[in-house]
């Protein structure tokens, strides 16, 4: 019984968000119906959508999809790998969370696009600034959500490793970071949706692939039709790598 009022469940979820997608499939039919001027016929969903088949049976678009695919995944790897040991610093020490703090909310709240002409100025044209760019932003996240994992860990479970008399490592592996994992995943989740944001105007830093390319090119050579397509994409494209994480989140959770 219970399997079943999950699998109904599950398939209302689906439903609303298939109704919901249709009305708004259909709200743009209808406002772009409203207007007769030759770009807005071009981001009719008509022309949208054919250009969209057509650019999935285009394998040089697979190319530019796997350029930003690959940037999300470099940028993620350094937020985490700079942002999980300060977080976990952040989290254990009073001392650092009153010195720093202060200091990362104000990082935090500037935008990462603002800091574009600095990055190209250290990094010049090509992907070194779109790293740079993409590690900052998606930097935050996960260093607060780990700092605030490890602030409100049980302080009974640290009395029980040291009474175990337990190493410093195996209070890590066992204690903390299952502790904590929720929290880190749900900050990696939170950095993917900041980063996709981030990547496409980081994309028009010079590179010559990525869909943020893709978009500057449709611009120049006026194929509006295709640009909206390529807008779809990367819709289709952020609400995947979302979902993505949140499957897992929801895996870690019940294990």
């Amino acid at each position: 019984m219970d399997r079943l009022t999950s699998v109904f469940s599950r398939f209302s979820q689906w439903l609303y968000g298939g109704v919901g997608l249709v009305l708004g499939i259909g709200l743009w039919w209808l406002m772009s119906h409203l207007h007769t001027g030759f770009l807005i016929q071009q981001l009719r969903p008509e022309p949208s959508f054919q250009q969209l088949l057509q650019l999935l049976q285009t394998p040089l678009f697979y190319e530019h999809m796997l350029a930003s695919l690959h940037r999300i995944v470099v940028g993620l790897t350094g937020a985490l790998l700079i942002g999980l040991p300060i977080g976990l610093v952040m989290g254990s020490s009073p001392l650092c969370r009153r010195l720093f703090t202060p200091l990362f909310q104000f990082l935090r709240m500037i935008s990462p696009l603002s800091w574009m002409p600095i990055a190209v100025m250290a990094f010049g044209v090509g992907d070194a600034p779109i790293y740079f760019l993409l590690i900052f932003a998606g930097l935050w996240p996960i260093l607060i959500n780990t700092a605030q994992g490890v602030e409100k860990l049980n302080p009974r479970w640290r009395l029980l490793s040291r009474s175990l008399n337990a190493t410093r490592w195996e209070f890590l592996r066992y204690i903390l970071f299952p502790a904590i994992r929720h929290d880190v995943f749900t900050g990696c989740r939170l950095a993917v949706g900041v980063l996709w944001i981030v990547l496409v105007p980081c994309e028009m830093l010079g590179v010559n692939a990525g869909l943020g390319y893709l978009i500057l090119d449709t611009r120049d050579r006026l194929a509006y039709a295709e640009l909206m397509a390529v807008i779809l994409c990367i819709g289709v494209l952020g609400y995947t790598l979302d979902s993505l994480c949140r499957l897992g989140l929801s895996r870690h959770i019940h294990t």
